[in-house]
């Protein structure tokens, strides 16, 4: 006889375990079903985000960050290094061990809220009152029971047709932070967030890196004026050879080399690297779910169909995060979790897409929320703008990170905050504030009388939002 739950989740990613543990908060007798694997071949909870996205490449970008302050920034502040070396292997062993002790801790999480873990392949067989699922696992499979069901299996890499990731030579991002040795010449397809991101990894490392996009624009979901600026550094300062309008037409995959043909405003050339990273978006992972078995209906994209909050179709049966239509960022994936399970339960979830942060996590990094310049244009919007560099920013000058500026976007009429944009040291930290203010309607006038600690990078914040009134204080 089949176990019957309150809630299945199907997906353990941030998006799902977030969903899992909140609904069992509620006191849903809940269970979560993953079918995720370490490369040892044991479960391993937290999804792509993890075990291979969000949180290794975020210690390896920190990793290279440390070795380039070494060798070329430290001088500055008169500390002298010599003899310094870089061991990869520790490096790969320190971001395994950081994704060890989250993807644990998600288990431990699970047991102190007495969330039912399963491992394996979770697919819908059968509706009705409740639903069916089949779980299949190296050990055979089982048949449990939900009343309420939520996908969140999360995406997947997408693929050049015709071109085979191997993780060897050419990898996705699985690959691409597992590198066992610095390449000497490194080529990316595509200039994205997880392009720019490895990129830069593997630039401060000492790879020759060349990023190859198929779109005649740079960050073009950015605000322009930010874009602008972030190519003249990734460019001129950083160094990736970042090249634009490139539409791969052949890959050649040998033992030690892969080259790369592709044409480029009417000419066609020929690359070859020690390594590439395909990294051109991610789709959908919503095959072999059994969701036809019960209506569920998916677009033509691959993204599962859903109302302003989550519902499918089919009653009691929700879709969260990647799976779904809105951006796909993890933070975004967990507060739908979160509000999903509450609707079950009964109260009002709710997510704001209007108000959900962006962030790149290069040096200097790069967020933003709201709309961009570009798009209050297109739409005839009236606005007023206030932009303040990080270079007159005492905190910055003391960290040496004067890149960038801090952008903010106002309605001409009624001063509301429509948008915020940064470009600098910390934006991943400083955007929340931006996100607090437009989700409880603020406007700059009261960014620019809340007082802000000195000398701090949200200053700039502050001297962005008086500088929508053209009354700067420190320009």
């Amino acid at each position: 006889m089949a176990k019957d739950f309150d809630v299945a989740v199907i997906g353990a990613g941030p998006g799902g375990y977030i969903a899992a543990i909140r609904a069992a908060q509620l006191g849903l007798n809940t269970v979560c079903i993953d079918d995720f694997e370490s490369p040892d071949g044991k479960p391993s909870l937290g999804g792509t985000c993890l075990n291979v996205g969000c949180i290794p490449s975020k210690a390896l970008l920190e990793s290279s960050e440390n070795y380039e302050r070494v060798l070329h920034k430290f001088q500055d502040h008169g500390i002298k290094a010599q003899g310094v070396s870089l061991d990869v292997a520790a490096m790969l062993a320190r971001k395994d061990k950081i994704v060890q002790q989250f993807t644990g801790g998600i288990g431990l999480l699970f047991k102190k809220n007495k969330v039912t873990s399963m491992h394996g392949h979770g697919r819908l067989i059968e509706g009705g009152e409740s639903y069916l699922i089949e779980v299949t696992g190296k050990d055979g499979s089982e048949t449990i029971g939900a009343a309420n069901v939520i996908i969140a299996t999360g995406s997947v890499a997408r693929q050049i047709p015709d071109v085979k990731v191997d993780n060897l030579r050419v990898c996705d991002n699985v690959g691409a932070l597992s590198f066992e040795e610095v390449p000497s010449k490194l080529g990316v397809v595509g200039a994205g967030v997880i392009g720019l991101e490895m990129g830069s990894v593997w630039r401060r490392l000492g790879a020759e890196v060349t990023v190859l996009e198929a779109l005649p624009t740079f960050l073009g979901a950015a605000d322009e004026g930010i874009a602008k600026e972030a190519w003249r550094i990734f460019t001129k300062s950083i160094g990736l050879d970042i090249r634009l309008r490139c539409k791969i037409s052949a890959v050649e995959t040998r033992k030690k080399a892969v080259t790369v043909q592709f044409e480029n405003d009417g000419s066609v050339t020929k690359m070859e690297f020690d390594r590439l990273v395909v990294a051109i978006g991610r789709v959908p992972n919503t095959t072999d779910l059994g969701l036809e078995s019960v209506g569920v209906k998916v677009d033509g994209r691959g993204f599962i169909e859903v109302d302003d909050r989550n519902r499918t179709a089919v009653p009691n049966i929700y879709a969260i995060g990647d799976v779904v239509r809105g951006p796909m960022l993890a933070h975004k994936s967990s507060e739908e979790g979160v509000a999903v399970a509450e609707t079950i339960a009964g109260q009002h979830g709710h997510v704001n897409l209007e108000h959900i942060p962006w962030v790149i996590y290069t040096s200097p990094e790069i967020a933003w929320v709201g709309r961009t310049e570009q798009q209050l244009k297109a739409d005839g919007v009236g606005y007023r703008s206030g932009q303040f560099p990080f270079i007159v920013s005492g905190r910055a000058r003391a960290l040496g990170e004067t890149a960038g500026f801090v952008k903010m976007l106002a309605d001409a009429q009624t001063d509301r905050i429509l948008g915020v944009h940064i470009l600098g040291p910390f934006a991943s930290e400083l955007i929340s504030e931006a996100v607090i203010a437009m989700e409880f309607g603020a406007t700059a006038e009261d960014i620019a009388r809340i007082v802000h600690a000195h000398p701090s990078l949200s200053e700039a914040m502050h001297e962005a939002a008086l500088g929508v009134d053209n009354r700067f204080l420190s320009l």
